[in-house]
């Protein structure tokens, strides 16, 4: 990158202890970066003038800048997201349970949500369903950048740092092409006077680079994961994921197989419904062989059409069915909502959209 700087959301507070004299400083300001969600040094009220001048020669605090956003009835917001080199990328804040009152209207439970994070300007992978691909591969997301992401979609949402919230890597990019950062941005993300936010509220999902499945798993970093599967054999599986001829569907098997997880836990196990493509019976008996043995769980995802893709969303009536035939055979199944489906869903749509109309 050129003209930029670091961001003090690319260091642990180790790290930042450090660079920054004396210690209570880092404390102090922890505290407004992950708690305050400050946007400047100037923010910072209680750090002397001299250290905040000192550090803002050095540094920036959120390297990200809202470029456009979308809003969905459903309570999806999805967000582009320009960095300090003009580039951009997407991260999404979904509702999954609304605020639940009781018969006085008292909130007995907050709502709950989840942000979906990109690793990745555009993607290597080059699945065929996926819009992020057709743009290509630009570069890597700093682990400050992909911190900035929940940062900043918390402050937009007035999301206090002590409410709980969920991670999943799914956004753009294949986040274990990208483990260091990914693997530093965690450990960021898990720091108690931080958002600590654990690992069993974080979600890598994967399209499957299983040497590099290994290698989070011997991170021990507490995450879970989520395995892109999309197809039970590899003849189809190489059609929508190309990389599945260097990472077949067995290697894929056998390090989820190796994965530490918690017995409490299942491995998830992503499975993006397209009609015609993958959605018969036969495909589902072919699921249940294939991950016979392992704690798993398959979500079912409907395929989010967009313009100039080859691809169609299945039936409702097909989903269904193909859900049941998992269920009697003994495996948890679920069918993922379609979030923000009035709004551009599909990864890399509303950054294609925002980028065709400037241009």
């Amino acid at each position: 990158m050129t003209n930029t700087k670091p961001s003090l959301l690319d260091f642990t507070k180790k790290e930042l202890q450090t660079l920054i004299k004396p210690g209570f400083r880092v404390n102090q300001i922890f505290g407004w970066l992950y708690h305050q969600y400050a946007e400047s040094f100037d923010d910072m009220k209680n750090v002397p003038k001299a250290l905040r001048e000192e550090l803002a020669e050095k540094y920036v605090v959120n390297p990200l800048t809202i470029v456009n956003k979308e809003v969905s009835t459903d309570g999806t917001i999805k967000y582009l997201l320009q960095m300090q080199d003009g580039k951009t990328m997407e991260a999404v804040w979904l509702k999954m349970k609304d605020t639940q009152l009781d018969e006085n209207a008292e909130v007995i439970q907050e709502a709950k949500y989840t942000i979906c994070v990109s690793t990745q300007v555009g993607c290597k992978v080059g699945c065929s369903f996926c819009l992020t691909a057709k743009g290509g591969f630009t570069r890597d997301l700093t682990a400050g950048e992909i911190v900035a992401q929940v940062v900043t979609l918390k402050c937009d949402n007035d999301h206090k740092h002590n409410r709980k919230i969920n991670i999943v890597y799914m956004g753009m990019g294949e986040p274990l092409d990208n483990l260091d950062n990914l693997a530093k941005a965690i450990e960021i993300f898990k720091e108690d006077d931080g958002l600590c936010i654990s690992g069993k509220r974080q979600t890598v999902s994967t399209s499957g680079l299983s040497n590099k499945i290994d290698q989070l798993g011997k991170m021990d970093l507490g995450v879970h994961i989520a395995i892109s599967l999309h197809a039970v054999d590899d003849e189809l599986r190489t059609e929508l994921i190309p990389m599945n001829k260097a990472h077949n569907i067995n290697s894929i098997i056998e390090a989820v197989k190796r994965f530490p997880i918690d017995t409490r836990k299942r491995v998830m196990f992503e499975y993006l419904v397209i009609k015609g493509k993958n959605d018969d019976l036969g495909s589902a008996k072919k699921l249940v062989k294939l991950l016979h043995g392992i704690k798993a769980k398959v979500n079912l995802i409907y395929f989010n059409p967009y313009p100039g893709t080859d691809y169609d969303r299945p039936s409702k009536e097909d989903m269904v069915t193909f859900a049941d035939y998992l269920i009697k055979h003994g495996l948890l199944c679920t069918i993922r909502d379609s979030k923000g489906i009035d709004i551009s869903a599909a990864c890399g749509q509303l950054k294609e959209k925002t980028e065709g109309e400037i241009q």
